[in-house]
């Protein structure tokens, strides 16, 4: 029952933490385009490298 007392007040700093970083990041755009990066991974590109 003592483990309850620590437990508790951990799990909810956890997902405090956890909101406030997913709530930064979409709030800094990191989820704005989900599409374009997959799409750019198929293209072609054609400069010749190695």
């Amino acid at each position: 029952m003592e483990a309850l007392y620590l437990l508790v007040p951990l799990s909810v700093v956890v997902v405090g933490v956890a909101l406030w970083v997913f709530f930064g990041a979409a709030e800094s755009g990191q989820f704005d385009d989900l599409e374009g990066p997959a799409y750019r991974v198929l293209q072609d590109d054609d400069r010749g490298g190695a």
